[in-house]
């Protein structure tokens, strides 16, 4: 199967047969997956990767070889439940990740600590409610997007926002009274110009 790593592609085409950020955000979710000490939390990040795939008709599995390989591959391929690869007239269409490796846990660990501290940043400069604010964001784009806060796009904050903390963050009053204002010091804090997230 080839394996296709361009991070320039947003949509899906006939060379890239899932948009890039797609296929990272499902290999970081099953990363999480396997890496979760809580069998509920395990289950939440696989279906979360289902929910994601299934909006490009593709699926996931884990090949176990001698390394544990990610694999996407249409939901076509499949006769009841089984994969029918002779029958498949083209096997580019499906995507592989090793799932094995010290670089990439390196990458992530680095990923964390990189936002972690944009998050102390944010509570020395702003006080602890927006530093709170300020983590809850680190959290989600470390474990959902396994990226640089700075580099979220407007699509990521609004989904954090809107989503992720009234559900995960557990905020308190004075913290959903903030949050707009935690954002914007975020990516002041980062002098990063801040992404779209509101609707006009």
């Amino acid at each position: 199967m080839a394996e296709n790593h361009s991070d320039s592609v947003d949509e899906a085409t006939d060379e890239q047969p899932l948009p890039a950020e797609v296929v990272d955000q499902a290999e970081q979710l099953t990363r999480r997956a396997r890496e979760a000490v809580d069998d509920n939390e395990a289950t939440a990040y696989r279906e979360r990767r289902a929910e994601l795939l299934t909006e490009y008709d593709y699926r996931a599995r884990i090949r176990n070889d001698d390394d544990d390989v990610l694999v996407l591959y249409p939901d076509e391929w499949l006769t009841d439940g089984v994969a029918q690869l002779e029958a498949i007239e083209d096997l580019d269409r499906g995507i592989e990740r090793p799932l094995e490796g010290a670089g990439d846990a390196e990458q992530w660990r680095a990923i964390e600590e990189h936002n972690r501290d944009l998050a102390d940043r944010v509570e020395a400069a702003h006080g602890e409610v927006h530093g709170e604010n300020a983590h809850a964001l680190a959290d989600f784009m470390s474990n959902h997007y396994a990226k640089e806060i700075e580099r979220a796009t407007g699509e990521e904050v609004a989904e954090f926002r809107e989503e992720y903390f009234p559900r995960n963050a557990w905020p308190s009053d004075e913290q959903q009274a903030a949050i707009d204002a935690s954002l914007e010091y975020v990516f002041e804090c980062a002098q990063t110009e801040p992404p779209a997230w509101r609707e006009n």
